[in-house]
């Protein structure tokens, strides 16, 4: 029998109308904005009217490092929802949205896989709702706005060498990196070096994330700094009337989307960070709103659980003033072979001898989760089908040996059957009384937050700070922005700032080169190493393998 592809599976099964699916939540079709018969947007201000309902149990899934193998958490997460739907349990997910950059670049969709899939998965890979493109022009209204005020006469006197404001294109585009605009003479503006950001990499799609509420998120927009004036003073995006406009273009965005998976179990899927150069979580309204519909709230934070789900835990729960019950650790043997040493190429043959070397990668992962969020986990291993009997039982010896609960998750394959087991171990663990704790406190000052990031979660020695990070940093606390938090911006393949260095390498130091703020999201991103925020397509990019045909049917998204 033919290997079916995701889309494939995708298209053979029926949806039902996105109103059978939100009726169990007690919604009717009055209380949804229909988008077709599958998509619907929820009313964030139900928030407010569900404040005194008891909150569900919040599950977060992340995973290890991840490689090029493949880890596997959206799917882990779409199959433990409608594993707890066929235990009884009323369950939903809150997901991000994926990136247009990642859809036609070297990832494909991202609405899960196999037998545990989001749909419409089309449509949610592919504009969906319309939520990135209004960041997208939101965000370049601002950019728009800073350049127009400088032209007419600049009043804030405005620093055009010192603007920390980018345009976005929700498309990896390395060619708009650094540009220069504002040439031909002064009606075409003042010339200056600009460049772009991919849209996820946007504060606005932060502060969209980080909002309870359209007053929170004016006020957030509001707080934006774009530039610096030539007395070196923060210059915001109130300053320049902006933010009113700007949530006019999010009037729609800050509702949440709702859909639902191959097993027709609810899915909110709402705002979309990167992780290894954003926050990394959807957003607050969709996971509250998850809390107050299920019994089960299963969200996911992006990449590792160095990344994801450490900002997981110190931005989005501190902003959200909401904690997990427990936490679900994805991991595979394929890219535990790639933490042992194995080259990609190599992964087939059985190597139990590599799988134990690449358990250092699951070891710190669990210890962060356990020592240093102070949280219950229970490690998936997302199964593969050459995945061999004796390097399962070498994963599932070491967690026994270590006290950590660990399940064989076949969701792939067989949807919310194959997560039974998972579910029911996530229901144990959720009862427990937990130690959950922040990694750094606010009153830390800069550097303390990062090098307790550093030593506690990453296993590294200390931080380096570079001569334009020191001076950001003297800068940061002379105005005052050195009680926030920080969201480090790394490599998601390994703990450190190289990304050859796999496994759980030590005494390592971090390389801080610029430090910024993001005002109104509330938190310092650090800029490390060699990421990006415009990724690039590769040589062969997915998007040569997307067609459609004249019945309007997609192939080749994954």
């Amino acid at each position: 029998m033919a290997h079916l592809s995701d889309i494939e599976i995708a298209n053979s099964v029926e949806m039902k109308p996105i109103k059978e699916v939100a009726a169990p939540l007690g919604l009717k079709e009055e209380d949804l904005t229909l988008y077709g018969n599958y998509k619907a947007k929820l009313d964030a201000r139900e928030l407010t009217r569900l404040e005194n309902e008891k909150d569900g149990k919040l599950i977060l899934v992340t995973a290890i490092t991840p490689t090029p193998a493949g880890e596997g958490k959206t799917t882990t997460s779409v199959g433990l929802a409608d594993a707890f739907t066929k235990l009884g349990k009323k369950a939903m997910i809150a997901l991000r949205e994926p990136s247009l950059g990642p859809v036609f670049g070297v990832k494909g969709g991202a609405a899960g896989g196999g037998h545990a899939q989001v749909v419409p998965m089309e449509d949610i890979n592919l504009h969906f709702t319309g939520d990135f493109h209004a960041i997208g022009a939101a965000n370049n209204l601002l950019a728009a706005l800073i350049d127009n005020h400088i032209h007419h006469g600049n009043a804030l006197g405005i620093d055009s060498r010192n603007i920390t404001w980018k345009r976005v294109v929700d498309m990896n585009d390395r060619q708009l990196r650094h540009i220069v605009n504002g040439l031909q003479g002064r009606v075409n503006g003042v010339p200056r070096e600009d460049g772009y950001d991919i849209t996820v990499a946007s504060e606005i799609m932060a502060v969209l994330c980080l909002s309870n509420d359209i007053d929170d998120l004016k006020e957030k927009l509001k707080n934006m700094v774009v530039a610096y004036n030539f007395e070196g003073k923060p210059v915001t995006a109130g300053d320049l009337k902006a933010e009113g406009a700007m949530a006019a273009l999010l009037k729609d965005a800050i509702h949440p989307n709702l859909v639902q998976t191959l097993e027709h179990t609810p899915a909110i899927i709402h705002g979309g960070p990167f992780a290894n150069i954003a926050h990394g979580c959807n957003s607050i309204i969709a996971t509250k709103m998850a809390m107050k519909y299920a019994d089960y709230a299963i969200t996911e934070a992006g990449f590792g659980a160095d990344l994801g789900a450490e900002k997981f835990i110190d931005i989005k729960c501190r902003l959200g003033n909401i904690k997990p019950d427990a936490v679900v650790l994805v991991a595979t043997i394929r890219a535990l072979k790639m933490h042992g040493g194995i080259h990609k190429k190599e992964l087939e043959p059985e190597n139990v001898e590599a799988v134990v070397k690449g358990l250092t990668n699951l070891d710190k992962h669990i210890e962060n989760i356990q020592d240093v969020y102070g949280l219950p986990v229970v490690v998936a291993i997302n199964k593969f089908p050459l995945d061999t009997d004796a390097e399962i039982e070498a994963v599932e010896k070491a967690c026994k040996e270590r006290g950590v609960e660990v399940v064989l998750s076949d969701v792939w394959a067989n949807g919310g059957e194959g997560g039974i087991e998972l579910a029911e171990k996530v229901m144990e663990l959720a009862e427990q009384d937990n130690s959950f704790s922040y990694v750094y406190d606010l009153e830390d000052s800069i550097e303390e937050k990062l090098t307790k990031i550093v030593q506690k979660v990453y296993g590294g020695k200390g931080i380096e700070l570079t001569g334009p990070a020191k001076k950001q940093l003297k800068q940061l606390e002379e105005l005052g922005y050195d009680k926030l938090p920080i969201c480090m911006a790394k490599t998601q393949y390994s703990f450190s700032d190289d990304a050859t260095l796999v496994g759980a390498p030590k005494d390592f130091t971090i390389t801080i080169k610029n430090l910024k703020v993001s005002a109104g999201a509330g938190f310092i991103v650090a800029l490390t190493g060699a990421v990006m925020t415009m990724p690039g397509l590769p040589k062969s990019p997915a998007s040569e393998r997307i067609d459609i045909d004249e019945e309007g049917n997609i192939t080749g998204l994954f």
